[in-house]
Formats: C-alpha cells, structure tokens, sequence
C-alpha cells in the first residue's frame, strides 16, 4: 500500500475514527486504526466494539486533490502514535507507504517515522446493516435533541438500561427521553420518513455525546437505520455505528404529572444566574440543595443554607403566578442543567406539591420539557 494524502484532512479524520478507540479494550487490535486506500479514496476506521466509526476522505472534492493513491492496500496502526506523528509532521503532505510484514513508513518534509503495523485481515468486520428503514435529521436538530437529553443519562451500572437514551418513533415523531430517576429530560421531532416503521430503543449516552463532537454544524442531513441490535448515522463521508443497549425502557409517560396546583413564568437567564449564586454555598453542603418559596404575588425567594459556610438569600421577579403557596428544595444542579437545556428565555414551572416531581418548559413550546424530583429537606 502506498499513497499522499492532505495533512489536515487525514489529521481530521483520525480524530473523528479516535473517539471510538478505547485504550482500555481486551482487544489488541482495537487501539489500532484501520486504514484502507482503494480507488475512490483512504477510509479509516476506528472501533471498541460498542462504537464503530468510518471516515473516508475522496480522492478528490470540489476539485482539488486531497489523496493520491499509487498502490492500493490495508493496515492497522497504532491509534495514539499514529495521531501524534499526524498532528506534528512538518509538510501539508503525507506520504504513508506498507513494506514487508507491516512495516509502515510516515514521511513528511524531511521527517521520516516507521512503525510496526498490524495484520489488517484481523481487525473486526464493521456491523452489516440491512438499510430497509431509513430516516433523516438535519444535523443540527440531531444534535439539540442530544444536547437537550442525554446529560440527564445514568452514570450508575446499577440499572445500565438508564445509562442510554430511549428514543421511540411513531407515526413520524420522534420521542427522545433519558432519566437517572431523580430527573427526567424529553424532547420531540417530527422526521423525515416515507415509512410507517415504529421503533423503541436505548441508545449509550456516551455513544451519543461522542456522535455530536463529530457532527460538524452544517444544514445536512444525517440519515440514521435503525436494526435490532445497531444503530447507523451516516452523515457526509461519516458513517456512526453504535451498539443498542438490551432491556425494556421503563415507560416514563407515568411520571410526568398531567395538571398543577402551582404554575409559576419566569425569565430563564436571570432564574438560571440566581440559582447559580445560590449554589456556590450549596455545593459544601448536602448534596447541593436549594430551596424555592413564593412569597407575595409575584416574588420566587431561593435560599440555600450550609451550616458550615453561611446562607444566602435572592428574590427572583416572576412573570405570573397561580395556584398554591409552595415551599420545594431541590438540586441546584439538576435545575441549571434542565434550564442550560432549554432554548425559551421564558419558561414556566408547574408544580404538582412539595414532594412531587415538577415540570419545566419553554414556553409556547410542547416539543421539550423536563422533570425534576424535589428533595426532602423538611
């Protein structure tokens, strides 16, 4: 195998294949990177067999050359030195040629590194995907609906089935959800689909958050297949494989209180800073608790009290309140990650009582929402 490739484009590409590489893998072979060079261009692959992902870099796009293959071929090569060599080699040109046993020779201007590759017939086979289903996002949407969801995943293995997002499609609706079961974020899409396929599926979180690193911020679409046991985002010379997590999602529609005994509109910027100063002394103390009480008509008071540090005390100005007197405590963190989450400026608050879970929305938006469980402090 030989060719020249574009320093920055192959530098590009293999720090997208790397967020699949894990150093901690059981698997040789897969803290390597795969590269192919065949006629049409250099695709690379990286994969710790939850993650798969390809990226291909043309021979040519837009008219101008960014690869030129002399010898067609295979290899697998070290992930980190490889990414490291790639990053520092002098010239915008790289030449990469196989020799004999999986010798690899990197030249650049007039540096010249040679590695010990890897037999490239013993890297896994991708996942083959019988694409029957498609359904496309523009790109992004895609990413909001991970940004606004997947930070409300479990980090605990005790329940893995939380550590994804469930995403269910029906009747050209996207339903995107993730809890830890002390908070629950939802967010909704209508898609792109000739089919009336229906899916319920869970999806890695970390799958998630890595996909939208990749995913650039163009209007593209990304196509996304759906199997039993895989999912596939294909996006312009990018192809996404993630591994679905086994088990049922538990059906979340029961949390989500359906009326209120206290509705209150506030503006989300100055409610989010408040929060945030009432936290800095929070944060000591247990588990970063604030308390909200209405005092007046139309007055939010936050308190957060650590014995240790001292308290502190901010009235918000609400928008409009009704219903029930209310006094809740709840995590400062989940609070400002809900409202981080949603785009409104104006949100509104629904509570169902002090020990209920309460709802967040932008509002004159139903397509997002989240869910908070208060904590006892009484």
């Amino acid at each position: 195998m030989k060719f020249s490739i574009q320093k920055d484009r192959l530098a590009q590409s293999v720090q997208d294949v790397l967020k699949a590489i894990s150093s901690r893998t059981t698997i040789p072979i897969l803290t390597g990177i795969k590269i192919d060079a065949g006629t049409e261009g250099i695709k690379l692959t990286g994969s710790d067999s939850d993650i798969s992902i390809e990226s291909f870099i043309p021979r040519e796009e837009d008219e101008m050359v960014l690869a030129d293959i002399q010898q067609p071929g295979s290899i697998v090569l070290n992930a980190r030195f490889f990414n490291e060599i790639v990053k520092k080699l002098p010239s915008e040109t790289i030449e990469l040629e196989v020799l004999s046993s999986f010798q690899t020779v990197i030249r650049s201007g007039q540096a010249e590194f040679n590695l010990n590759g890897l037999d490239p017939d013993e890297y896994p086979h991708l996942p083959q995907i019988e694409e029957e289903e498609v359904f496309q996002l523009p790109t992004d949407l895609l990413k909001a609906l991970i940004r606004q969801t997947v930070f409300a995943v479990s980090t605990s293995e005790t329940r893995p089935i939380l550590t994804g997002v469930n995403w269910r499609v029906e009747n050209g609706m996207l339903t995107c959800v993730a809890t830890d079961s002390h908070r629950l974020a939802l967010r909704k899409a209508a898609i792109d689909t000739d089919s009336s396929a229906a899916y319920n599926v869970v999806i890695p979180g970390k799958s998630l958050s890595e996909l939208s690193k990749i995913l650039d911020d163009s209007q593209e679409g990304v196509e996304i297949v759906i199997t039993e046991n895989q999912i596939l985002f294909r996006a312009k010379h990018l192809l996404f494989y993630s591994r679905l997590l086994e088990g049922n999602y538990p059906d979340t529609s029961r949390l989500i209180p359906a009326e209120s005994k206290t509705k209150i509109e506030l503006h989300a910027k100055e409610f989010l800073q408040a929060i945030d100063r009432a936290s800095l002394l929070a944060r000591e103390g247990r588990n970063n608790v604030v308390k909200l009480s209405l005092i007046g008509e139309d007055m939010i008071e936050i308190t957060s009290n650590s014995p240790e540090i001292g308290k502190v005390t901010e009235q918000v100005k609400s928008e409009a309140v009704e219903g029930e007197d209310l006094k809740i405590s709840f995590s400062a963190k989940y609070m400002m990650d809900a409202l981080k989450a949603l785009e409104g400026t104006e949100i509104n608050i629904q509570f169902t009582g002090a020990m209920r879970p309460f709802v967040i929305r932008p509002m004159h938006d139903d397509s997002t929402l989240q869910l908070i469980l208060p904590v006892r402090t009484y």
